[in-house]
């Protein structure tokens, strides 16, 4: 029997923002039933179907930010409010957080937008959040606004150009977020988050297992059904299906993928290397 998880549902765009001159922020009126890190499959007709992470979700909307780099996410830049997209989801596997946690969330380019949902939700259960995000430069950020009006919140920002921030990288400051906490002088990590490009996953990988500390990562894959039944998604040597048992997955996970910060494959099953 088919549900609504497997047929898409018309929903109108409510509000469109613009974040950066590549960047946006597609708001549906639809009560998407979302926890941080799911994603759900966006539908343009004669187009294609494709999987974005949910920013953010409530009960009565939910939104997408999308940079424009292919032909499915320029034809949704293309778009006004008031048109229609095909939603499916949610799907996958999300973040786990408990009460009173101290969580690092690190964001990598738009990997800052469905980082901006788990904080918004771990606030709630008074946890404390440091919210790391790293960008080209001062023009590529995303959500920073919108973190600053978040309570227990502590914002830390890297840029390549040295623009906003720290010059270099956003695993620096993890470095030292680690080191602070080892040292006494700020609370423990009970979690590090990551979402962003792979590699810089995978030094947050390395990171977080050489310091023995908990982290979860959003890997993303090539995916196509969105509920584990094309395979499409799974990975070397595993078969995990990212769509399913991912995309988010621990660290001990994760550091078992062969594929994980080496390669990844299309549509069709070639190797790219990152």
């Amino acid at each position: 029997m088919k549900t609504k998880f497997d047929i898409p549902k018309t929903v109108p765009i409510k509000k469109i923002i613009v974040e950066t001159p590549f960047v946006k922020t597609f708001i549906f009126e639809y009560e998407l039933g979302a926890r941080p890190g799911q994603f759900v499959n966006l539908w343009l007709p004669g187009v294609d179907e494709k999987p974005m992470s949910v920013a953010y979700c409530d009960e009565k909307e939910f939104w997408v930010t999308m940079f424009a780099v292919g032909p499915f996410s320029k034809a949704m830049h293309e778009l006004k409010e008031g048109d229609l997209v095909g939603v499916r989801g949610p799907y996958g596997k999300g973040f786990s957080f408990e009460k009173d946690w101290r969580l690092v969330g690190m964001g990598g380019g738009y990997g800052a937008a469905p980082l901006y949902f788990l904080t918004v939700e771990a606030v709630k259960l008074g946890c404390h959040v440091d919210f790391v995000v790293g960008a080209r430069g001062k023009e590529h950020l995303l959500y920073i606004d919108r973190v600053k009006k978040l309570k227990n919140v502590d914002i830390h920002i890297a840029t390549d150009d040295g623009s906003v921030g720290i010059k270099g990288y956003n695993t620096v400051i993890l470095q030292q977020l680690i080191e602070e906490a080892k040292s006494g002088s700020s609370k423990k990590i009970d979690m590090v988050y990551a979402c962003g490009p792979e590699m810089m996953m995978k030094t947050i990988s390395n990171i977080c297992f050489e310091h023995g500390i908990n982290a979860e990562l959003s890997v993303e894959r090539y995916m196509k059904c969105g509920f584990g039944v094309c395979g499409q998604c799974s990975v070397d040597d595993s078969g995990i299906r990212m769509c399913k048992e991912g995309p988010v997955v621990s660290n001990e996970v994760a550091r078992k993928i062969t594929e994980f910060g080496r390669y990844h494959r299309d549509s069709v099953g070639r190797v790219h290397e990152f």
